[in-house]
């Protein structure tokens, strides 16, 4: 489990919303066309691909952005693009994100794409379309005026280095002198072996080749080269060096101590970006105020979800989101929400493909019947969502003396049971307007009912759902322990 996981799934869940990042680099086009392999041309000897797909996505510093989009927070982009058709792809790509590119300056030279062609999940060519000739000063002079004037307007900054030419020095030192200012944090990703042109950064986050670069120690000398990041530290100012470590994970360094984030086990596609979503997410979570460790494991968690993927392809909050709540990874207090955050969880979970159970009750004075019901109704799907009926609703339905245990305290217990994924109350005598509003995939009565009497079955089932009926447990109920009770309290007497 995730230290401060509470606070994480507050800011998954809508916290970043509030978090306006600045991201300047080297933007690029990555264009991808997929086919089949089916002979070797007679031309020569290359294989002859049949093209069966083709898509643009995002890429470079434009990456970075899409990724802190799809945690759900501001993204503001700055860098250079031409005024070509890739810039039109690309544009359309972050517009539809909802990434601002207002710092984007259009200059006089190309977007920078990346065509790759992929036969049978395998990468044969990859062509670059790129300009060798340094960008004019002028149009350089404008870009660092643009990213400082927004460093005043954002809570961090990225600089997302691909060696392309956005990032001079000139332009490193005036938005982390802007950002040291504010007293914000201003992460870089190198791509030169010399990091003194990112010296005053909150952090920088190469990889075991690049820090190798820079160090001048052999990449497979953990240990050592991991020494020589600590003194890469104090030398160039920063609070802590981020180095990602493909699948050993990723290690945080402190001139005096150090703390390694362990890689989750995924099967692993395509690395693309993963450097990309790692910095993002940092980022995003240090602006937010979580502990570097903590944001690092989440780094962790998301990278360990795009490298399954092909392509670059940006993490999405609804993919970590499913990823940090199987019932028995959260405590009782994460899974007990209200109508809003019950309808975000379930948003994310159902864009993750989940399954949505839902069933409801008072559950007052827990018993074996009501753990049967729970556990009957988690092998309908992957999801189970509790809708339990509040003090007042209870007492309408019962009577004056019930419920025998708070709403708050029922709704812990519930809550604690590995079966339940949510609780969420209602206060009203049916269910039937939180079922309109989660629409379940299942929904599951227990007990004689049949599917024509079940609150909401005409709702779940014209949505495409399905109503499950199960049997009680005979003898056990809350109405018969109370009765017990009273008639042992009378013996008593």
């Amino acid at each position: 489990m995730l230290p401060e996981l509470h606070s994480i799934l507050n800011l998954l869940e809508g916290g970043f919303s509030q978090i306006k990042v600045l991201v300047i680099g080297d933007i690029m086009l990555d264009r991808y066309i997929h086919g089949e392999v089916e002979r070797i041309s007679p031309e020569a000897p290359v294989p002859v691909i049949r093209h069966a797909q083709r898509y643009e996505r995002a890429g470079g510093a434009a990456n970075v952005a899409m990724n802190l989009a799809g945690l759900g927070c501001q993204a503001v982009l700055a860098g250079f693009w031409g005024a070509d058709t890739e810039q039109n792809e690309l544009q359309t790509i972050l517009e539809r994100a909802g990434v601002d590119t207002v710092g984007v300056v259009t200059g006089s030279l190309p977007t920078i794409s990346k065509t790759r062609i992929v036969g049978r999940m395998q990468q044969l060519l990859r062509l670059d379309i790129e300009s060798r000739d340094v960008t004019p000063v002028a149009e350089m002079d404008r870009l660092i005026e643009r990213s400082v004037s927004l460093v005043d307007k954002v809570h961090a900054v990225i600089l997302s280095d691909y060696a392309k030419g956005a990032l001079s020095r000139q332009l490193c030192e005036a938005v982390i002198r802007a950002a040291q200012k504010k007293g914000i944090p201003v992460l870089a990703d190198p791509k030169t072996p010399d990091l003194s042109k990112y010296s005053g950064a909150t952090s920088v986050c190469p990889n075991l080749g690049e820090l190798s670069l820079a160090t001048g120690i052999p990449a497979y000398q953990t240990d050592a080269l991991l020494d020589a990041g600590q003194k890469q530290v104090e030398e160039h100012s920063l609070q802590f060096l981020t180095v990602t470590m493909s699948e050993k994970g990723i290690s945080l360094l402190w001139p005096q101590k150090r703390y390694h984030s362990p890689a989750r086990a995924r099967e692993v596609f395509d690395v693309s970006g993963a450097g990309d979503t790692v910095i993002a997410t940092l980022t995003a979570c240090l602006a937010a105020g979580l502990k570097a460790s903590t944001a690092a494991d989440l780094a962790n968690l998301a990278a360990g979800i795009v490298v399954g993927k092909m392509g670059t392809v940006p993490i999405a909050q609804h993919e970590l989101i499913s990823a940090l709540t199987p019932s028995t990874n959260l405590s009782a207090g994460d899974k007990i929400l209200d109508r809003e955050r019950i309808l975000k969880r379930i948003a994310e979970w159902r864009a993750s493909g989940e399954t949505i159970v839902f069933t409801n009750g008072c559950f007052d004075l827990v018993h074996i019947g009501h753990i049967t019901l729970l556990e009957d109704c988690r092998r309908f799907g992957s999801k189970l969502v509790l809708g339990l009926n509040t003090d007042a609703s209870v007492c309408r339905l019962k009577g004056p003396t019930r419920p025998i245990v708070g709403e708050k305290e029922r709704a812990g217990v519930m809550a604690a049971l590995a079966a339940v994924d949510a609780v969420v109350l209602f206060d009203e005598d049916t269910p039937l307007e939180l079922i309109r509003d989660i629409r379940p995939n299942v929904l599951v009565k227990g007990g004689d009912y049949t599917i024509e009497t079940v609150v909401g079955h005409k709702e779940v089932i014209e949505a495409g759902g399905r109503v499950e009926i199960v049997p009680t447990v005979e003898g056990f109920s809350t109405t018969k322990i109370v009765q017990k009770l009273v008639a042992l309290q009378e013996k008593e007497k």
